[in-house]
């Protein structure tokens, strides 16, 4: 079948049409938060609202960080979210190299339950994960977030990392075993600098995971100091009049760390996303 020029013409319009309409939905939502963190509170809801503030104002920002005690649900955040995400994909990369490379009984039957961890829902484990908190005595801890959000992306990380260790060639396993490298040290000498790609799409997973949880916190944390950041803009916002200037401005502040991870780990995401997606 022969396509005609003005055919081709055609369909890439419609395409980059479609691209950048689907584009402008999205970008919307964040588009109206930048702006109304820049407008002064009798400005918020104005009408017809105004993308472009006329007066903008940072006053939003410091009082947002001043508010509260916003500058600990930070620190909280950063402490709980790096150390979980340190943990599931530490864990991540040992069971995704384990299942990968080594054949041992109930093998298939291990992952296939792990990736079934991946289909149930979160809010069906909150109880049960609330009464194993209870009586390990990690409630109103950092260690009851951190424990749970090191386990919360666990299946998905494995799944991709298994995925990305498969597609290594055996060659370079069996020269480290010439040499005297055991499984230890071929995952630590091989495996692990050959896998940064993966090892970043997961590491961005995790914080993400992470750093937005909000149900989980809410449930177990009562110490006010313990709050992390999902927690604590919550607070901000008051029952009567919510001042969503002041919101908004927190929520960009919240949003630094992810975009600050995501840059600095992008060049490997897209191609460890691809490489663990398209081997099982």
């Amino acid at each position: 079948m022969i396509v005609s020029h003005r055919d081709a013409r055609a369909r890439r319009v419609a395409v980059y049409g479609v691209t950048v309409l689907v584009a402008l939905v999205m970008i919307a939502p964040f588009a109206f938060m930048v702006s109304t963190a820049f407008k002064p509170h009798a400005f918020v809801l104005e009408v017809p609202p105004q993308l472009i503030p006329e007066q903008p104002t940072l006053d939003n920002f410091t009082r947002a960080w001043s508010t509260g005690d916003f500058p600990r649900y930070f620190l909280n955040s950063i402490v709980v979210t790096t150390i979980s995400t340190a943990l599931s994909v530490s864990l991540a990369a040992m069971l995704g190299f384990t299942f990968a490379r080594f054949e041992f009984p109930g093998r298939r039957v291990l992952f296939a339950a792990l990736l079934f961890t991946m289909m149930v829902p979160g809010m069906v484990l909150l109880i049960p994960q609330f009464i194993v908190a209870r009586d390990l005595g990690l409630l109103n801890s950092q260690w009851g977030l951190i424990l749970v959000y090191a386990v919360m992306n666990l299946g998905l990380n494995t799944f991709l990392l298994r995925g990305y260790y498969s597609t290594m060639p055996q060659d370079l396993f069996d020269a480290a075993s010439v040499d005297g490298a055991g499984p230890w040290r071929a995952f630590r000498s091989v495996a692990l600098p050959l896998s940064r790609p993966g090892l970043a799409t997961v590491t961005i997973f995790s914080w993400l995971a992470a750093w937005d949880e909000f149900t989980w916190a809410i449930t177990i944390l009562s110490d006010e100091q313990l709050y992390t950041l999902p927690v604590g803009i919550r607070n901000l916002q008051v029952a009567n009049q919510t001042e969503w200037g002041l919101v908004f401005a927190a929520s960009l502040m919240a949003l630094a760390p992810v975009l600050i991870l995501f840059v600095a780990l992008q060049k490997q995401f897209v191609s460890g996303a691809f490489a663990g997606a398209t081997k099982a």
